[in-house]
């Protein structure tokens, strides 16, 4: 069983609330961090190889290096919560049930950051979560740990929630921060970065919950012990949010240098697939990573056993090999459509753009579409050629990465399924007999149009 971190104490009973949290160790690595130089906390993070756990994986300490400290001029820290990512999960399992671990986080963070005042930016349809992360910042503050003085040490923090309206691309630190502005959310072109220039001007660091999480067993036994869990650059331990067609979906905590294999097939963790059936495909790091079919996710290109780490996820590049990405696991068993689902991931995209870039707007809608087409038995065989298209003139043309997360599924349903597109082009009456009664949705041109 591999070590727990975040979730080793997930299963006390009244572990959301301060007193039981206090009672099983909380806040003790905030007691330990306030009695450090700030430039020592970032330094333990530094060491611990922490990368964000949102999705890009760029190192946590060095991010917070980049932070500007003009004189006079306030800093602040957002915590992404603006969990939007289809098929990603861990963020609200840790607000839910374990809300003061991230508070703890926060606080240490905006100790070594020298921020002031710290937001959580949660997404609208988290609806229930805030009044749970209210009641965790009122208990800390009853005890010290945020407002005025905090414990003695003379540093002050406080901590809002900031509820999204519900919209994916809120999830992108500059729309966020536009959002949190009270303005519409999109994405702004970079440089300057938001360590820069962020909110109202000022120097920003915006981190997504795990990571923030994580700051906590860090400073508990330092970066250094943080730094031996994993495997090389993967270092510590990722949460994954696992579901499909799998026996036992969940959050789970893995220490990064598991199989691919182990992780879906043993009973610790999904626990094969449903109902005996063999697996397919899967999209291992939320939906804007690409799909990768069952000899491609168990091995890599190479012939050696994937493992849940950045480096081998990623080993073949987008075209034998996928990502880690926020961490959403999503199985395919051998029934699955992978047309169906590239369609899913398709709409879901175009409807979620936020149309500053006309690649994305125009794009996103052309890709459902066509997707539609051959789904629906309509399709052509230049189709597929087009999609192709499509998506290599959205890729790497936005200003933000939203465009991106559309055109890689596409790209890599096309590279590795093919034949899936042919066959809907071939039999387009079996197709529209497979897709369960589904066949009466409407053209999405002439959905707009209406």
């Amino acid at each position: 069983m591999g070590r727990k971190l975040l979730l080793d104490k997930a299963h006390i009973e009244g572990i959301r609330y301060y007193d039981t949290y206090r009672q099983h160790g909380g806040y003790a690595a905030a007691e330990k961090a306030l009695k450090l130089a700030p430039g020592d906390v970032v330094e333990e993070v530094k060491k611990s190889g922490l990368r964000g756990r949102g999705g890009a994986g760029f190192p946590t300490g060095m991010k917070w290096s980049f932070l500007a400290k003009p004189e006079g001029v306030p800093r602040y820290l957002v915590c992404n919560a603006d969990e939007s990512e289809p098929g990603t999960f861990k963020d609200r399992y840790l607000m839910e049930f374990i809300p003061h671990l991230l508070i703890e986080g926060l606080l240490i963070s905006s100790y070594a950051l020298g921020s002031n005042r710290t937001y959580i930016y949660i997404r609208g349809e988290y609806a229930w979560i805030p009044d749970i992360l209210e009641q965790a910042i009122g208990e800390a503050r009853q005890h010290g740990w945020l407002g005025k003085n905090i414990q003695g040490t003379g540093f002050d923090l406080e901590i809002y929630v900031h509820r999204g309206a519900g919209a994916y691309i809120c999830g992108e630190e500059t729309a966020l921060i536009e959002s949190l502005e009270g303005k519409r959310g999109n994405p702004r072109i970079k440089p300057p970065f938001p360590a820069v220039k962020g909110v109202w001007d000022c120097p920003t660091v915006v981190n997504n919950v795990e990571t923030l999480a994580a700051v906590v067993p860090i400073i508990n036994i330092g970066g250094e012990e943080y730094a031996k869990i994993g495997t090389g650059k993967s270092a510590g331990t990722k949460l994954i949010s696992a579901c499909g067609n799998i026996n036992k979906p969940g959050v789970y905590e893995i220490e990064m240098n598991l199989t691919v294999e182990e992780f879906i097939f043993s009973d610790e963790y999904c626990g094969g697939i449903a109902g005996g059936k063999k697996l397919k495909a899967c999209i291992p790091g939320g939906s804007s990573v690409p799909i990768l079919p069952a000899n491609l996710l168990l091995k890599t290109a190479k012939g050696e056993p994937r493992l849940m780490t950045y480096e081998s996820l990623g080993d073949g590049g987008f075209v034998t090999g996928s990502a880690m990405g926020s961490g959403g696991f999503i199985v395919f068993d051998e029934d699955q459509c992978v047309v169906r689902h590239t369609l899913t991931l398709a709409r879901f995209y175009h409807h979620e753009s936020c149309g500053q870039c006309s690649p994305c707007r125009e794009g996103t809608g052309w890709m459902e579409k066509v997707l539609h087409n051959i789904e629906y038995g309509k399709g052509k065989m230049s189709d597929i050629d087009l999609l192709w298209d499509i998506q290599q003139k959205i890729d790497g043309r936005t200003i933000c990465p939203l465009g991106d997360a559309a055109a890689w599924p596409v790209a890599a349903a096309i590279r590795h399924f093919r034949d899936e597109f042919e066959w809907h082009i071939l039999h387009p009456e079996e197709a529209q007999q497979r897709n369960y009664g589904l066949a009466h949705y409407a053209d999405p041109l002439e959905v707009t149009a209406s």
